[in-house]
């Protein structure tokens, strides 16, 4: 069942969100959209085909908006603070992700909460971010051959030596990944089913 949720950050700052939780959740998982000063939201194509994809693997989902007054990536940190708690509060005892893409997915790479299992970093623009040390998170890493801003051999540098990461190419894509989230979801739900 999907329904629209509102919580509070941290900082007092109201967000919305759309949570689907399937019958018998076995995990759940936080998708962090891309850069809101770019056009993405919630609802954006590579988010709405892993908002689909989780649940009917029985991973419950939450998409979100970030707050509207953009905050460089700080503010957004408690943004996905918060949507972690509101996941474990709903769907309590199961192992929890996150999920983001482009800018969501340097959210993604910025969580350090405990709870958090595994991440999935989807076109990460690690070339232009300052990141020289690993996390003790299971991370997958998926960048796009034609990725305009951190191609392959970019982000593999940049995580040079990073333990318990992945790094996986999709094969003819760029940053937008057009015609290609089908590999995005298959490839996520096979790495989080093996890492819960």
């Amino acid at each position: 069942m999907t329904r629209t949720v509102q919580f509070i950050t941290s900082d007092d700052v109201a967000l919305n969100g759309d949570l689907s939780v399937p019958d018998t959740p076995w995990a759940a998982a936080i998708i962090c959209h891309p850069h809101p000063q770019h056009g993405g939201n919630r609802y954006n194509d590579v988010v709405q085909a892993l908002f689909d994809a989780l649940p009917s693997a029985g991973i419950a989902a939450l998409r979100f908006d970030f707050r509207e007054a953009f905050d460089h990536g700080r503010g957004e940190q408690l943004d996905a603070a918060a949507a972690v708690d509101v996941v474990s509060t709903r769907v309590p005892g199961v192992p929890l992700f996150s999920v983001g893409y482009s800018f969501g997915a340097a959210i993604a790479l910025g969580m350090n909460d405990e709870r958090l299992a595994a991440k999935v970093l989807v076109a990460p623009p690690l070339a232009a971010m300052d990141v020289n040390r690993g996390m003790d998170t299971a991370t997958l890493i998926l960048t796009p051959a034609h990725d305009q801003f951190s191609p392959p051999d970019a982000t593999e540098a940049k995580i040079s030596g990073w333990p318990q990461t992945s790094h996986e190419t999709i094969t003819s894509a760029d940053h937008f990944l057009v015609g290609r989230t089908a590999s995005v979801t298959e490839r996520t739900l096979q790495f989080l089913t093996a890492n819960n």
